[in-house]
């Protein structure tokens, strides 16, 4: 809160008093790692002792020789303040700049700016009063801008050096003190990206010459230390920065929903030491959360090495195809208005909206060529395009959702919500908003899941003590005037057993059993098993004509790995607050949908995958270890869909275009989803650090129905060749 005096309204000197009043909140994995953190300022305030003593000897030969002689004005630096008219470089003391960090709003007049400079040595005077030199050494460190949104001394050890500051050598010290000059001018990734690194490394010598003039270093050390090379790898240090921008890569993805669920937590309780309600960008908070940082890593991975494949071949399918990437059936105008939405959608254009644009006059700037940063797989690329192209380049990229979890506790431990967040921020995993009604965070609108739905039709003839083993016609079903199609021919008009029908995902049989039990009864064991969408009672609903979110479809299929009962999703486990003092704690919802029977009869049927449309898990992934799921792919492959689970993990990944006209006709869920799900699976499983069951599927201690399908010797070579059953 601002106060007034002789010099008019002054800031409020308590900002710096209590240096935590904008502490960012971290999030921390369950193996101990920080996954990101919420600020408005990305800092971490630290102690004087967790400094390094070579950070303190660059800093006042540079910036204030004579900082333990003043008492917060330096005479010298004053006369040559008010020679320049209170222009910058006036040399102020350590305690100024410190003061100056309270005023938010640089003046823009010569007046002001020579009134701001006063302000600033009245607030020095108070605090060289208020404070030891130590602790203002420390406060300033703590607040000083050191470029990239990095505020702190402890998050620049942690961006430019991948270390804590008390580790900080003697050029790398000097490095992060050459910036307090200018942190835009003198940033190595800055200058690397324009080519003027010379510009860092002079800055960083001259900071080395003021340590060797005033005796903390020798000459021959000084020397020696110009030849260092000034972050060891420039491309590790962009990833640092990029990360500290977006919150860690596509981690942000899980950073943005999790933030919904710790909002509508600081809505409800009070923050004694402000009396108002929690802030998750200033009190720094400690958010603890269920996601394994090994797995985040391998999903995000998995995404980065097949989507660009996937992409590649989709751009090559569809050049000089009608419409581009856009489906061929749809019409110029169709084409235009779903570009016109995506327009709509800009920051752009809601800023030429607020500022009283005509429409006319929109319409006309986004069709005008401008300079402009776009995504490909190979990094941002500049170019000069107009704001309609670019919709169209941006819609032309296939999403990704992904989400894997422990279905004995429901616990989430891998998430990632889309291909890259600075780009596309719609999050394919939950997409969660707030339900004021029931105070929490429910899933938003999913996508249509095709066959991944049927083992739940499967499921309610397990739940009946049918067998896996059951043969029934392969052939057409009617259902009133519905009669729904195969997608192939595979063994149409013979007997078929219930597994094998699932394996090649046939409809008619899908159709069959929805016959049986009806569309009712299967709504009903959806909801049971956590799904909340909306979904219509009518048969069609057995091929998947619902639009089911990631978040809920991983669940429901988790019941049937945890032996029949359902665990609600958890990814939030606990808040405390900056001293570690616990503040709430959090917990999930569990209950039995099916016996232990009926969920292990649906995983074998669902172990017949590898045979059928995921059979590509043995053939390309080599992926032998016991697996069990569904592929899914929805009219014309909008979405293609694979869900499933090993003893302890299930992991359900979804891939298709945000604007659903955006398809290849003849791909499928094998093709677009499978593949991240393995690469993913393969590297988790290839961990030995992670700690999970490597063994088979735990069986039921009796089974009152056959599982050992094998009755005539040629089925018997078929089982030993696929190596499923």
């Amino acid at each position: 809160m601002a106060k007034f005096g002789l010099l008019g309204e002054m800031p409020d000197i308590r900002e710096i008093e209590d240096p935590k009043r904008n502490e960012a909140s971290v999030v921390y994995s369950s193996d101990g790692k920080i996954l990101g953190k919420y600020f408005i300022e990305n800092r971490t305030i630290i102690e004087f002792e967790a400094i390094s003593p070579n950070v303190i000897n660059a800093l006042i030969p540079t910036e204030d020789v004579r900082f333990y002689k003043h008492s917060g004005i330096d005479p010298r630096g004053t006369v040559r303040a008010f020679s320049r008219l209170g222009r910058d470089g006036g040399a102020s003391t350590i305690s100024q700049q410190l003061a100056k960090l309270l005023f938010h709003k640089k003046p823009k007049t010569t007046i002001g700016r020579l009134i701001q400079k006063v302000k600033e040595w009245v607030i020095a005077l108070e605090l060289e009063r208020a404070y030891t030199k130590k602790e203002i050494l420390t406060m300033y460190l703590n607040q000083a801008d050191f470029g990239h949104n990095i505020y702190g001394i402890h998050s620049a050890a942690k961006t430019y050096f991948n270390k804590p500051p008390k580790e900080l050598t003697v050029p790398e010290a000097a490095l992060l003190v050459g910036l307090l000059k200018g942190p835009s001018l003198y940033s190595p990734w800055n200058c690397y990206k324009r080519d003027r690194l010379q510009l860092a490394i002079d800055r960083r010598n001259t900071v080395l010459n003021q340590m060797e003039k005033y005796g903390k270093i020798n000459h021959a050390q000084c020397e020696e230390f110009k030849k260092e090379k000034l972050v060891p790898d420039m491309q590790q240090l962009k990833t640092r920065i990029l990360a500290n921008a977006y919150g860690g890569g596509n981690t942000q993805y899980f950073m943005e929903e999790l933030k919904k669920d710790v909002n509508v937590w600081c809505k409800n309780n009070t923050n004694p030491r402000t009396g108002k309600p929690y802030n998750v960008y200033s009190d720094g908070l400690k958010i603890y959360t269920t996601i394994d940082s090994r797995m985040q890593k391998y999903a995000e991975q998995a995404v980065r090495e097949y989507m660009p494949k996937l992409q590649s071949q989709f751009f090559k399918l569809k050049k000089g195809k009608k419409n581009g990437p856009f489906s061929a059936d749809l019409s110029t105008k169709e084409v235009d208005k779903m570009i016109m939405q995506g327009i709509k959608n800009s920051d752009n254009y809601r800023e030429l909206k607020e500022k009283g644009v005509a429409e006319s006059d929109i319409l006309k700037d986004i069709k005008e060529p401008r300079k402009m940063t776009i995504f490909t797989w190979s990094g941002p690329k500049d170019t000069t395009m107009t704001p309609w192209d670019s919709v169209i380049h941006h819609k032309s990229f296939l999403m990704n959702g992904l989400m894997c979890l422990n279905p004995h506790t429901g616990e989430v431990k891998a998430w990632v919500g889309g291909i890259d967040y600075s780009y596309f921020k719609y999050d394919h995993v939950r997409a969660g908003k707030f339900d004021a009604k029931k105070k929490a965070v429910i899933p938003g609108g999913g996508r249509q899941v095709g066959s991944t739905f049927k083992p739940f039709v499967y499921a309610m003839a397990m739940r009946e003590n049918r067998s896996p083993c059951e043969k029934v016609p392969n052939v057409k079903v009617c259902i009133d005037d519905w009669c729904p199609d195969n997608s192939g021919s595979y063994k149409e008009g013979e007997m078929i057993r219930l597994r094998e029908a699932l394996a090649y995902s046939i409809n008619y049989i899908s159709a069959y059993l929805m016959k049986q039990y009806g569309a009712t009864a299967v709504i009903k064991l959806a909801r049971e098993l956590g799904i909340s969408a909306p979904m219509e009672a009518n048969p069609a609903i057995c091929l998947g004509t619902a639009d089911i979110s990631v978040f809920e479809m991983v669940a429901a299929f988790s019941t049937f790995f945890n032996k029949g009962i359902y665990n609600s999703p958890i990814f939030l486990t606990r808040i405390e607050d900056r001293n570690g003092n616990l503040l709430a704690e959090f917990t999930n919802e569990s209950r039995e949908v099916l016996n232990e029977q009926a969920a292990y009869l649906t995983i074998n049927l669902m172990s017949g995958v590898t045979m059928g449309t995921g059979k590509d898990l043995l053939n390309i992934y080599k992926f032998t270890e016991p697996v069990a799921g569904k592929t899914g792919t929805t009219q014309n492959a909008s979405d293609g869909w694979f869900i499933a689970g090993t003893p302890d993990l299930v992991c359900g990944v979804w891939t298709g275009a945000e604007d659903r006209t955006v398809r290849q006709t003849n791909w499928y869920g094998g093709k677009m989803a499978l593949p991240v799900w393995g690469l993913f699976m393969r590297k988790v499983y290839d961990d030995r650090s992670i700690r999970i069951n490597r063994g088979d599927f735990e069986p039921p201690a009796s089974m009152t129905v056959e599982i050992n399908c094998v009755d005539d010797p040629e089925e018997l070579e078929e089982e030993e060749m696929n190596n499923n059953f």
